[in-house]
C-alpha cells in the first residue's frame, strides 16, 4: 500500500524555520519524483518544490527560492523540505505528492499519490 505521511508543521514566528518531512511506505522513494504543494484557505493549490529521481534535479517556486531546500534520503525513504526565513504569506497546509513514472511537474493533477498534509502557521 502506497502511503505518504507528512510531519514537521507547526507554529513559528516570522523569520523562523521549520523542516517538513515526507515519509514514504509501500514503495521505494529513490526512483520517484517527489513534490511539495501548499494550499491556504481560499486559494488555489500552489507548487512549492519538486525533486526528480536519479540526479535529483530540483525545482522551486519563485516565492520560496533561496529559503526552502528540497532533499531526499533514500535510505530512510523520506523527503524533506527545510523552510527558512518564513514569511507571513507562507502559512498553508503543506502536502507532499508522488509522481510514479514521470519527472517533476508544477501541475498538481499530474501527481499520483498524496499525503494528508501538515499545517504551517507563521505568526508573531
Amino acid at each position: 500500500q502506497v502511503q505518504l505521511v507528512e510531519s514537521g508543521g507547526g507554529l513559528v514566528q516570522p523569520g523562523g524555520s521549520l523542516r517538513l518531512s515526507c515519509s514514504a511506505s509501500g514503495f521505494a522513494l529513490s526512483n520517484k519524483a517527489i513534490g511539495w504543494f501548499r494550499q491556504a484557505p481560499g486559494t488555489e493549490r500552489e507548487g512549492v518544490s519538486c525533486i526528480n529521481s536519479g540526479a535529483g534535479d530540483t525545482f522551486y517556486a519563485d516565492s520560496v527560492k533561496g529559503r526552502f531546500t528540497i532533499s531526499r534520503d533514500n535510505a530512510k525513504n523520506t523527503a524533506y523540505l527545510p523552510m527558512n526565513s518564513l514569511k507571513p504569506e507562507d502559512p498553508a497546509v503543506y502536502s507532499c505528492a508522488l509522481l510514479w513514472f514521470r519527472l517533476c511537474s508544477s501541475d498538481f493533477s499530474d501527481y499520483d499519490y498524496w499525503g494528508q498534509g501538515t499545517q504551517v502557521t507563521v505568526s508573531s
